[in-house]
């Protein structure tokens, strides 16, 4: 079950660092517009994968519990 909690604290903190890229380029669009531009799709590639992690932990669950039913 521990894989499910760090996938979502994961998820968490991409949400969180993409949230506060946007806000700064909303503030003002043209301070540091690439820097934030990279910043958002690494936040981006955090997410999706952490997504995968908890498909992947969840399809493992399950084939544990088919294998012990």
């Amino acid at each position: 079950m521990q894989a499910f909690a760090i996938a979502a604290s994961g998820i968490a903190g991409a949400t969180e660092r993409f949230a506060a890229s946007a806000a700064r380029t909303a503030a003002d669009p043209f301070a540091n517009f690439a820097g934030e531009a990279v910043e958002r799709i690494t936040a981006e590639s955090a997410f999706k994968a952490n997504v995968a992690v908890l498909k992947t932990a969840d399809e493992m669950y399950g084939s544990l519990l088919d294998i012990l039913a």
